[in-house]
């Protein structure tokens, strides 16, 4: 990737929905190549997809929550499985398999706190390979991408 590569990219993460026309002008790129870049890019992993961000409190999703998991090792599933299990769930909007004396991280959206105690409780703890969790609800978001 060069410096116009670098541009294409930083503008379609400010906006996906930025026309070609208005990147080539800002650019001062030719449409033409700005679209071959975006289709070099995408073709190559660079880009894996091109997606909306929308106002989870407008759809009633007003509570994040944060789900550090301990992997109970000597169970008939892998640490990988599960974290594959549990992104599944409705609700849980990321998984991450980290490091440290936590094993997985989750990201959960729901409407009430009650609902962040029943996805917890109901369906991450009884899933074979947790041994344990701890709980984390985000009282403002600063910055997400």
């Amino acid at each position: 990737m060069d410096e116009k590569d670098v541009s294409i990219l930083e503008m379609l993460l400010q906006d996906s929905r930025i026309n070609v026309t208005n990147m080539s002008q800002q650019l001062g790129i030719p449409r033409a190549t700005i679209q071959d870049r975006i289709k070099r890019m995408v073709k190559k992993g660079i880009i894996k997809k091109f997606t909306i961000k929308p106002d989870y409190g407008k759809l009633g999703l007003n509570v994040t929550s944060y789900v550090f998991i301990a992997f109970a090792g000597n169970v008939e599933v892998s640490q990988r499985s599960l974290a594959y299990d549990i992104a599944k769930i409705p609700g849980v909007y990321e998984v991450s398999v980290i490091s440290g004396e936590w094993d997985i991280l989750l990201k959960i959206r729901t409407a009430t706190v009650e609902e962040v105690g029943t996805l917890v409780i109901d369906r991450l703890r009884s899933m074979r390979g947790i041994l344990k969790t701890e709980t984390c609800v985000s009282f403002q978001t600063i910055k997400e991408e």
